[in-house]
């Protein structure tokens, strides 16, 4: 038996990336996913058809988690599609470089309302889903909230308050039994990130970050995923409130 049969997970901002990864991963261990998406949803569509061909449950559902009503319909369609909740990923982020004398209220407001905002409304909703035995959340911060990089304030002040999140709640909803942990990514070549020209594009922005970092390489979507699958299942039951650096020693 697969670690997470019969469990039900939704993982925001799931079209691709680490999000996709997080998506196959849980499918691939047993869980029927909800494959959350804003915007892409024929990379969500996509997604939703490799895991039925790898024989697994999953179902793609568009919403805005940076909004209360696009939040209210996403967990309808979850529990009528599956019934119930036991795992959530809140996975859905947002980032651009912004040196301070090019910030605007309206990147702080974007960044801000899907990578913090957004994490908050999921979660308040989830508490009427999840069962009376409890369930895990797991948010996907970043290596950002404490390595602080040049030009990325926003994004790093986003993500430390994801982390404060994390903590708050553990606390929280510990009485619930849902358990609250953080998986921090390193430098992670995706679509995003390549896109940006930070990685997969051997620059010298990425061979000095393989050097800084121990294991001598450029983390993937798939290293992520395994962490974040060992969070959701049974195993990690007596973790809550974790702030898990998966960076491959980079700090």
């Amino acid at each position: 038996m697969s670690k997470l049969d019969k469990k039900v997970a939704l993982v925001t901002g799931a079209s691709k990336g680490i999000g996709a990864g997080i998506a196959r991963e849980l499918a691939a261990a047993g869980a029927a996913v909800v494959v959350n998406f804003a915007i892409d949803g024929e990379r969500a569509e996509a997604l939703v058809e490799q895991i039925k061909l790898e024989n697994g449950q999953a179902v793609a559902v568009q919403a805005d988690v940076s909004h209360a009503a696009d939040v209210s319909r996403l967990f309808q369609d979850v529990a009528s599609t599956f019934g119930r909740l036991d795992i959530l990923v809140n996975n859905a982020g947002v980032y651009r470089e912004t040196p301070i004398e090019e910030l605007t209220e309206e990147e702080f407001h974007r960044q801000f309302n899907i990578n913090v905002l957004g994490p908050l409304l999921v979660i308040r909703e989830s508490l009427q889903y999840f069962g009376s035995e409890g369930g895990t959340i797991i948010n996907i911060g970043s290596g950002a909230s404490k390595m602080c990089p040049p030009g990325y304030s926003i994004y790093s002040a986003s993500k430390s308050a994801l982390d404060a999140i994390t903590g708050v709640l553990s606390k929280e909803l510990a009485s619930r039994n849902i358990r609250v942990n953080s998986v921090n990514p390193g430098a992670t070549l995706s679509e995003g990130t390549q896109a940006a020209g930070l990685y997969g594009v051997e620059n010298d922005f990425e061979k000095q970050l393989v050097a800084m970092t121990p294991l001598n390489r450029i983390g993937t979507p798939a290293d992520i995923a395994r962490v974040v699958a060992f969070l959701a299942s049974d195993d990690s039951a007596w973790l809550t409130g974790e702030i898990i650096q998966a960076s491959g020693g980079l700090r």
